[in-house]
């Protein structure tokens, strides 16, 4: 018998792939969270940090809520002030730089709280308001649902250029985590 699933169940276990990555990784250390190998202006605390801030930006957008950087308390918790309000679409070098978190645990449990948002309001949502078309800049047009795909995806990628970087700091193959 096939097991056959929902389009939220979907997209459930797609939200919960950036995070089931992010903490298979090993608990970096700050120095290796914020290392710019290559003196790429994109650590691995910024890559992580802006999955979880590029995901509560646009959702709440889409939702009319405020986002979870402010309601949730991890504006205060990362303390990195107005530079952490910032989505990070489009940060120039020396602001990308200076985000700077020590703290492995916290950028795990903003990214959990952003995806698991997605999914809860993914349930809340109709067929016909998944369907609605909310940006007529690109083409095809892009529906609700295709931006709540998008945003996870997004997330997915970033993820994955963190566990690359993870894996040369640690001298590991890419993708082992």
């Amino acid at each position: 018998m096939i097991n056959v699933m929902d389009a939220a169940a979907v997209i459930a276990e797609f939200a919960a792939r950036p995070v089931d990555a992010v903490r298979a990784f090993p608990e970096l250390t700050g120095e290796q969270l914020n290392a710019h190998p290559g003196g790429h202006p994109n650590s691995i605390a910024w890559l992580l940090w802006h999955s979880g801030r590029q995901v509560d930006s646009q959702l709440a957008e889409l939702t009319g809520d405020k986002q979870l950087w402010f309601r949730g308390g991890f504006k205060e918790r990362f303390g990195l002030g107005p530079a952490g309000d910032h989505d990070g679409i489009g940060h120039s070098e020396q602001q990308a730089r200076a985000i700077v978190v020590e703290d492995w645990a916290l950028l795990c449990d903003y990214l959990e709280a952003t995806l698991q948002a997605v999914v809860e309001y993914w349930r809340s949502l109709s067929e016909a308001e998944l369907a609605e078309i909310i940006d007529v800049s690109y083409t095809p047009h892009v529906s609700r649902g295709v931006r709540l795909v998008s945003l996870i995806d997004d997330c997915q990628q970033h993820v994955g250029t963190a566990n690359h970087i993870a894996g040369a700091l640690l001298g590991a193959p890419a993708g082992i985590f």
